[in-house]
C-alpha cells in the first residue's frame, strides 16, 4: 500500500498543509508566500493542466516526487532536477541534552528569513516560520542558527529549515536543534521525517548520527513558465 510519505507533498498539502493550499482536487500548491511546494495527483492531461496554472510568473513550483512527472503544457524545468533523500527517526540516538535554545516567534520573523536567505537550507519565504514551531541559539540578541517544522500530515511532521550562521558553525548547533525539534515530536506521538540533497553528505551523516535512516530516495524539480 501507498505510504504517506511516498509522496510527501501531496499528502501535506492534502492534510496537514490544506487550509493554506490552493487549486483543486487535480493539483495544488502551497501558498507563494509560505513556501514554492506543488504536487498533481497524477499524469492525466487535466491534472497537467491545472498544475500549470499554479507556476507563478515571476517564481518556481518545486515538486518532490520518485520521478520527474510530465512537463504541464507552457512549463519547463528552471535546472537540473536534484536527487535527494527522506529519512525518518524511530528513537534519537543517546546525546547530551543541551537546552542551549529559545522558543522563536513572529517578533524574530524578520531575523529568521535573514539567516535563511543567507545561508539557503532549503525553499524559505516570507511567512514559512507559520508553518510550525522553530526554535533557535541567540547570541548576543543575534539569531545564529535555528531549526523548525514545515510539511505536516497524520502521525508524521518534517524536521525543516536547519540552518547557522557561517560564523558560528562547528559548535553543534545543529545537532542542538535537530535533537530537540525532534524529541518534541516524538514526545507528541509524531514521527520527525527529512529531506536532503543525495550530495550532502555532511548533514546526512549527521542526521544518521542522530537517529535518523534512510526511507526514500526523491527527486526535486523546479518548474517555472516557459517565455
Amino acid at each position: 500500500m501507498p505510504h504517506n510519505l511516498d509522496r510527501p507533498v501531496w499528502t501535506a498539502l492534502r492534510t496537514g498543509w490544506s487550509r493554506l493550499a490552493e487549486g483543486d482536487a487535480r493539483a495544488w500548491r502551497l501558498r507563494p508566500d509560505y513556501g514554492m511546494f506543488g504536487a498533481v495527483a497524477d499524469e492525466a492531461p487535466e491534472s497537467l493542466a491545472v498544475l500549470a496554472t499554479l507556476v507563478p510568473d515571476d517564481g518556481g513550483l518545486l515538486l518532490i516526487e520518485r520521478d520527474v512527472p510530465p512537463l504541464p503544457p507552457g512549463t519547463r524545468l528552471a535546472q537540473t532536477p536534484e536527487p535527494i533523500v527522506q529519512m525518518v527517526c524511530d528513537t534519537l540516538t543517546p546525546g547530551f541534552h543541551n537546552d542551549d535554545w529559545v522558543e522563536l516567534t513572529e517578533d524574530d520573523a524578520p531575523a529568521m528569513f535573514d539567516l535563511a536567505t543567507l545561508t539557503r537550507p532549503g525553499p524559505y519565504m516570507l511567512h514559512t516560520n507559520r508553518l510550525g514551531r522553530f526554535i533557535g541559539v541567540k547570541r548576543g540578541g543575534a539569531l545564529v542558527a535555528m531549526a523548525g517544522e514545515r510539511m505536516r500530515m497524520p502521525g508524521m511532521t518534517e524536521v525543516s529549515g536547519v540552518c547557522t550562521h557561517p560564523e558560528h558553525r562547528g559548535r553543534g548547533h545543529a545537532a542542538t536543534l535537530i535533537r530537540a525539534v525532534a524529541r518534541r515530536m516524538l514526545a507528541a506521538g509524531e514521527m520527525p521525517f527529512l529531506h536532503a540533497l543525495a550530495a550532502n553528505r555532511g548533514a546526512i551523516t549527521l542526521y544518521e548520527e542522530l537517529g535518523f535512516r534512510h526511507r526514500l530516495n526523491l527527486t526535486a524539480s523546479v518548474l517555472v513558465r516557459d517565455i
